[in-house]
């Protein structure tokens, strides 16, 4: 499937991470692929309110716990720099599909980054 929302499909994910060498490319891609899944998701499932978008957003997130360990493995880490900026795709994300109401930290729960 292909994102239809004109707004994600021109959105560079993880952008401020991939000039930085301590996280490898490889994993970053792995990371925007979780997210552009989410939003296909999204766009396929149409959640009608926040619980649904919660239950679809808590897959990707624990996605991204996996992936931990990868970066992990390849000497690096989800650190500050990461987190943020992976929470603020996810903030992205939800503001995109107009779930203005969705609380980031809901959003983001099942992280152990």
């Amino acid at each position: 499937m292909s994102i239809t929302n004109q707004q994600v499909a021109g959105h560079a994910f993880l952008r401020a991470l991939y000039p930085d060498e301590y996280f490898p490319d490889p994993l970053l891609d792995k990371g925007r692929d979780i997210l552009l899944r989410l939003c296909e998701r999204i766009e396929a499932e149409r959640p009608a309110d926040l619980a649904a978008l919660y239950a679809l957003s808590a897959v990707a997130t624990e996605e991204f716990n996996l992936l931990q360990e990868e970066f992990w493995a390849a000497g690096s880490e989800i650190e500050t720099m990461a987190r943020e900026e992976i929470a603020g795709d996810f903030a992205f994300v939800v503001s995109a599909y107009e779930f203005a109401d969705a609380d980031l930290e809901e959003v983001i729960a099942e992280r152990d980054w």
